[in-house]
């Protein structure tokens, strides 16, 4: 598991699991101290949690609704969309898409011209 980023926005990939929980809970936990406003946990590049690792992530929630703050979880994988829903956290967890692509990005994506 790796985490990068600063006090407002992280990403998180490898494996959320009982191996890593501890070390991604004290990174976590800095992050929600030192910051304000938003914290965005971009998961993108995870590629599983197990029940461990979601709880560090329902305990980052919780600290962060104590510090004023919001957890934001961005670019979850499908897999782990569907195991929000079925546990129902996805109606307690703040989940934001990936931001749409600029429209001249996704024309030169296409190769095409925006105009």
């Amino acid at each position: 598991m790796h985490i990068r980023g600063d006090h407002a926005q992280l990403a998180v990939g490898g494996r959320l699991d009982v191996r890593s929980a501890a070390d991604a809970r004290a990174v976590l936990h800095t992050a929600v101290d030192s910051g304000h406003g938003d914290l965005v946990l971009d998961l993108t590049d995870l590629e599983s949690w197990d029940a461990t690792g979601l709880g560090v992530i329902m305990g980052a929630h919780r600290r962060a609704g104590r510090a004023g703050r919001r957890l934001v979880l961005r670019g979850v994988p499908p897999q782990m969309q569907r195991l929000l829903v079925a546990t129902r956290l996805h109606r307690i967890l703040t989940i934001e898409e990936n931001p749409p692509a600029a429209p001249v990005a996704a024309a030169v994506a296409e190769g095409t011209r925006a105009e």
